[in-house]
């Protein structure tokens, strides 16, 4: 009980307490008022055996309430209900087996009715196992002496007491009290215990109805937050994909020093915006468990050097020195991974250390920590001279949207995902990040990744891919782009130029699957979000027609949503592949010349 009760106290109020059950309420509320009616007959008694002068009665009463009376003020000091009854209990029972073996030497109506208390107490105080024990411990020795008695074989040289009228009446009276303020009790908390368990199913039912309300509105909210996404990132990269585009054609038409610096300078802001763009989609990507690691050929070497090829420039541009260093026994190694999430986890922290440092080095290293015939383990670790992190804040670091302090937060901007999405991402693969920080010296942080080796050699690998570029030529590419964009339509045409493609173009699905009805087409450029006849449905349309030619045509949709869910969308609709908006043209040039040569 949490509640402090004085030696002294009386009360039944100060040994009640909420935290206790209805039951066992009910069994302090029974030896409670019990003792009280207990103490009467246990008095009457007394004073009746005493006037008859029986002496072993007399003394076997007084005993009784001296101990009752003791484990009444043990009641009201400490509730202990469990060793009351057991005391109780073995007092009943010695009480009653001196009766019929040395008092009174008989079974009268008395012992009948203290073994049903016996029985009716045992069990409602005490549960089933020590109602049995009791019940036994009582029960037997009675049935012994009745045979005992049977047979006239029992005698010990000591006269039976008898008792007159009144000393039975009162006996018998206190018994049956007894007996039917325990079935009072007993009811009165099985009832109250229905009530309350009938008040809780009816709790639990209503909390079901505002649970399943509950249930619904957050599934309603995250459907809105994902159509909002989905909207947001469609209207975002939309005109990023004009404006990195366009820069990108500009720096491909040889321009001045003075603008090749000012387009550096816009596409350098258009591709920071992006990545804040993509650090949410990301995130919310993770958050829903969609995030699939491909498993591709790459060379860490090559890979390394294109993560901190513009990481050093945004370094030395803050006058620091970026050292890079790669075991040697990487460098013509191919491994098997997913290139794209390495590069996410690795840009994001040398990001940061660019960010929070404001002199000094940038370390980026990666060595072979053990290297077996078939698989490799590399160890990552970037590390740099920069603010440090206070340790108490290197858990919450890895939270979403958190950043170390709001001070850091605007002194440094940020939305604060890069260190999560880094976080999950390991985590999704089973991987533990290590950190190292100490205020005002720098920070290092350290994670170990495990990569199957290619049976090619990195020069092996460049020197099949040269080769088959080199036999592949897109002049000869009839291309259909399927784009209601102006904007876009114009920056695909100028990309296309290029590479000597010159294509139809479709301002809408309908208009795509009327001008390949009519003609002939390598490969299709489809634009998913269109009026009329989206690119989902366009690309369902054309996978049923009748000609084979026409229905197996290639197609690769263009998007600048970014939802995790878009791939199974495109795949399911039968499109081939997929390249986002903004994109690489590379990227671009890669997917159309396999797709071609495949079907060529």
């Amino acid at each position: 009980m949490s509640k402090k009760v004085s030696f002294f106290n009386f009360s039944i109020n100060k040994i009640l307490s909420p935290d206790q059950s209805i039951l066992d309420q009910a069994r302090i509320r029974l030896l409670f008022y019990g003792f009280w009616i207990v103490f009467v007959a246990a008095a009457g008694l007394l004073v009746s055996v005493y006037f008859q002068h029986q002496f072993i009665l007399t003394v076997t009463s007084g005993i009784v309430l001296v101990l009752l009376f003791c484990l009444f003020k043990y009641l009201t000091y400490k509730p202990h209900w469990a060793q009351i009854s057991h005391a109780l209990l073995i007092m009943a029972t010695l009480v009653n087996i001196n009766n019929v073996y040395i008092v009174m030497q008989k079974v009268d109506i008395t012992t009948v009715q203290v073994m049903l208390l016996v029985i009716l107490f045992s069990f409602y105080m005490l549960g089933q196992v020590w109602g049995l024990f009791y019940s036994l411990l009582n029960l037997l020795p009675v049935l012994v002496f009745l045979v005992l008695d049977y047979d006239e074989s029992y005698f010990i040289p000591l006269v039976p007491e008898k008792v007159d009228q009144a000393t039975t009446i009162i006996s018998i009276f206190a018994n049956f009290i007894i007996i039917i303020f325990i079935h009072s009790q007993l009811y009165n908390a099985l009832f109250n215990n229905i009530k309350q368990l009938k008040k809780t199913s009816e709790e639990q039912i209503e909390l079901n109805k505002k649970l399943e309300l509950a249930i619904d509105k957050a599934e309603k909210s995250s459907q809105v937050k994902t159509e909002f996404l989905s909207t947001m990132s469609h209207e975002f990269r939309t005109p990023l994909n004009a404006v990195i585009g366009m820069s990108n054609l500009m720096l491909m038409g040889n321009p001045r020093p003075d603008q090749k610096e000012n387009l550096n300078i816009l596409k350098f802001s258009a591709n920071n915006l992006l990545a804040i763009i993509n650090d949410v989609l990301d995130f919310n990507k993770i958050e829903a468990g969609k995030v699939v690691f491909e498993r591709v050929q790459f060379n860490l070497l090559d890979l390394m050097q294109n993560i901190c090829g513009g990481q050093m420039l945004r370094a030395e541009e803050k006058g620091l020195k970026f050292i890079l260093k790669i075991d040697p026994i990487l460098r013509n190694k191919m491994l098997i991974g997913d290139p794209t999430r390495i590069t996410q986890i690795l840009f994001n922290l040398i990001s940061n250390a660019i960010k929070f440092t404001k002199k000094g080095n940038i370390w980026v290293r990666v060595n072979c920590e053990e290297d077996r015939q078939d698989a490799i383990t590399v160890n990552f670790t970037v590390r740099d001279t920069g603010i440090g992190i206070e340790k108490s804040n290197l858990e919450s670091i890895f939270e979403p949207f958190i950043q170390e302090s709001i001070t850091t937060t605007r002194q440094y901007g940020g939305t604060g995902l890069g260190l999560a999405i880094v976080k999950r991402l390991l985590e999704l693969q089973g991987l533990h990040m290590h950190v190292i920080s100490k205020i005002g010296e720098g920070s290092e942080f350290s994670f170990n990744m495990e990569f199957p080796v290619a049976p090619e050699t990195a020069e092996e690998f460049y020197r099949k891919n040269l080769l088959s570029k080199r036999n592949t030529s897109l002049g000869h590419v009839r291309m259909l782009i399927a784009e209601d964009n102006p904007v876009n339509v114009l920056l695909m045409k100028k990309l296309l130029s290029k590479w000597d493609i010159t294509p139809t173009i479709a301002e809408n699905g309908e208009r795509a699957i009327e001008m390949l009805q009519y003609g002939n087409f390598d490969i299709i450029l489809m634009d998913l979000q269109m009026p009329v006849l989206n690119g989902f449905d366009a690309s369902m349309l054309i996978r049923k027609m009748q000609d084979p030619k026409k229905s197996g045509v290639p197609i690769i949709a263009l998007s600048a949503a970014a939802l995790h869910d878009i791939k199974e969308q495109i795949l399911d609709s039968g499109m081939n592949d997929y390249v986002s908006k903004p994109f690489k043209p590379e990227e671009l040039m890669e997917k159309i010349q396999s797709l071609v040569s495949a079907v060529a």
